[in-house]
C-alpha cells in the first residue's frame, strides 16, 4: 500500500510552507510573506518516531480578483476580511480536496490573529469529515499568544496545538500525535506481478487504453481490488507474465480560478505512481505535451518509477512529411528532462502502435532491475575520469575513490569521494550520461549518491 499522507491546510500566510520545511528537514517550500508564493504542488517523504508518511503542502493559491465571478463566493454568516473574500471558494475546495486525499490533516491558522473568516470555512468542512485532524495555531512564539490560543476552540476541533513552525515550538509535539494517528504502513503481500500504472489528464484516452490492452487475445483477465481509493487494479497475462494495470482517475486541467485544486487532484495519480513499476504516462496528440503532462512526468521521475510516454490519439492528427519527427522533437523539448525516456505513437482507439505498448513496457522494467557488475562499474568510471577530469572548487579538486551500485528499482550508484561539496550537479550529470553509455537504462531515473569516504586524506 502507498504511504499514508498528511496535508498541510489553511488560508494564505499562515505558514504552511514553513512548517511543510520543518518536517521533511529541507527547505524544499519557497517561503515567502507574501500569500500564494507556493505555486506548484509539493509533496515530500518525512519521517518521524520511525514513521515514514508522504507530507503535502497545499499552499499555491494564486488568485486574481477579476477571475472570481461574485457568484462563486460564498456567503458566510458575517462578513469577510477585505483581503479573505477572494479565496474563499479556494479554500473551501483546497480542503475538500485535502479530506479526500489525506490521511491525516494539520490545519493551519494564524495564533497572532485569531479564528477569521476563512478558518470557520475550513474549519466547518473538516469538522463533518471522518478524517483526524490537528489544529495548530502557528506563529506562537510567545506564552502571551500561545494562552490566548484557547480561543481557537471555537472552531470546533478538539485537538489543537500551538506552535512555531518558524522556531520549531510545539512541532514536536504534534508530529507525535500526527504519527499516531496515521495508518499503519504494512507492506503489501508478495506480488511478483509487473504492475503499470496508466496515468495523465482526463479525455487523454487512458480508459480506451485500459480496454484495448485487456482486449487482446493473449491477454487473460481477471479483476481484483486496488489499495488506492479511487483506482481498480486488473490483473492480466501477457506471453507468461503476470501484469497488474492499475488505472487512475484523470488528473483535473488548471481550473481558471481553483489552481489549489490542481494540486490535490494530482495526488490521485502519485499513489498509483508510487505502486507501480513502469507509468504509462498519455499525452493528447491534438494537444500536446502540456504543463500539467511535466508535473506527472516529474512526480514519476521523482518517485524513481519507470517511464513509458504514449502519444495517444495519433489517427487524428494531420500527417505530413516529418510530422512524425518533428512531433517527437515537441515532446523531447518538453520533457527535456526524461530525454531516456521511449516515446511510441499509438491510437487507443484504433488501435494503432497499441501492440508496443506492453513488450516496451516490459523492457523498461527488466532495465530498472539491471545491476551493473562492480569490477565493470569501476572500470567506466575511471575511463569517465579520464575522458573529463573532475571539478575543482577553491583549488581543491574532486576525488573520486570508489562507487558501486546499492540498489534497484531504481538504480542507485554511490560513489565514494573525498568531499561531496565538490560534486557540481554538470559533473553528476556527466557521469549518469556515462553510465547510460555503457547500459542506456531506458525509461528509468538513476540515482547517483555520494558520500565522504570514511577516513580522512593525508
Amino acid at each position: 500500500m502507498p504511504r499514508p499522507m498528511v496535508a498541510l491546510v489553511g488560508r494564505p500566510n499562515v505558514g504552511k510552507s514553513t512548517l511543510f520545511n520543518r518536517i521533511v528537514g529541507r527547505k524544499l517550500a519557497v517561503v515567502d510573506d507574501r500569500p500564494g508564493t507556493t505555486r506548484d504542488r509539493l509533496h515530500a517523504t518525512a519521517e518521524w518516531n520511525g514513521v515514514l508518511f508522504t507530507v503535502v503542502d497545499t499552499g499555491g493559491i494564486e488568485v486574481w480578483p477579476e477571475r472570481v465571478a461574485e457568484g462563486q463566493r460564498p456567503a458566510p454568516a458575517q462578513p469577510l476580511a477585505e483581503d479573505s473574500a477572494p479565496f474563499i471558494p479556494l479554500i473551501r475546495a483546497q480542503a475538500e480536496q485535502a479530506i479526500a486525499e489525506a490521511d491525516v490533516v494539520v490545519f493551519l491558522t494564524d495564533a497572532t490573529t485569531g479564528p477569521t473568516p476563512a478558518d470557520r470555512e475550513v474549519a466547518d468542512i473538516l469538522r463533518r469529515s471522518r478524517k483526524p485532524v490537528f489544529l495548530a495555531p502557528n506563529k506562537a512564539e510567545s506564552s502571551r499568544v500561545r494562552e490566548a490560543a484557547v480561543e481557537f476552540y471555537e472552531l470546533g476541533l478538539e485537538e489543537i496545538h500551538p506552535i512555531s513552525a518558524l522556531h520549531g515550538y510545539g512541532v514536536a509535539d504534534l508530529l507525535d500525535r500526527v504519527v499516531q494517528a496515521l495508518p499503519t504502513w504494512e507492506a503489501e503481500p508478495e506480488d511478483e506481478s509487473v504492475k503499470l500504472a496508466i496515468v495523465g489528464r482526463p479525455n487523454v484516452g487512458k480508459s480506451s487504453l485500459l480496454n484495448r490492452l485487456l482486449g487482446e487475445e493473449r491477454a487473460i483477465v481477471s479483476p481484483v481490488p486496488g489499495t488506492t481509493r479511487d483506482a481498480i487494479d486488473t490483473r492480466m497475462e501477457w506471453e507468461g507474465t503476470p501484469i497488474t494495470l492499475i488505472d487512475t482517475a484523470g488528473i483535473r486541467r488548471r481550473g481558471r480560478v481553483q489552481p489549489g485544486v490542481e494540486q490535490y487532484s494530482v495526488l490521485r495519480a502519485l499513489r498509483a505512481i508510487q505502486r507501480a513499476d513502469v507509468s504509462l504516462l498519455l499525452v493528447d496528440a491534438t494537444e500536446g505535451v502540456t504543463a500539467q503532462d511535466a508535473h506527472v512526468a516529474q512526480f514519476i521521475l521523482e518517485e524513481g518509477c519507470g517511464v513509458l510516454v504514449l502519444v495517444n490519439k495519433w489517427d487524428a492528427v494531420p500527417k505530413g512529411r516529418g510530422t512524425q519527427r518533428e512531433y517527437m522533437a515537441h515532446v523531447r523539448e518538453a520533457l527535456k528532462f526524461l530525454d531516456y525516456v521511449p516515446v511510441l505513437f499509438i491510437s487507443a482507439r484504433t488501435g494503432q502502435g497499441v501492440e508496443r505498448v506492453i513488450p516496451q513496457a516490459l523492457e523498461v522494467h527488466a532495465a530498472r532491475h539491471y545491476r551493473i557488475p562492480t569490477g565493470e562499474l569501476n572500470r567506466l568510471i575511471r575511463d569517465a575520469i579520464a575522458r573529463h577530469a573532475p571539478p575543482a572548487k577553491a583549488g581543491k579538486h574532486l576525488k573520486i575513490y570508489y562507487v558501486t551500485q546499492a540498489e534497484v528499482a531504481p538504480p542507485t550508484f554511490v560513489f565514494s569521494v573525498n568531499d561531496p561539496e565538490l560534486v557540481h550537479f554538470s559533473y553528476e550529470r556527466f557521469l549518469e550520461n556515462r553510465i547510460r553509455e555503457y547500459y542506456p537504462f531506458t525509461g528509468v531515473p538513476l540515482r547517483l549518491v555520494f558520500r565522504p569516504r570514511g577516513r580522512k586524506e593525508k
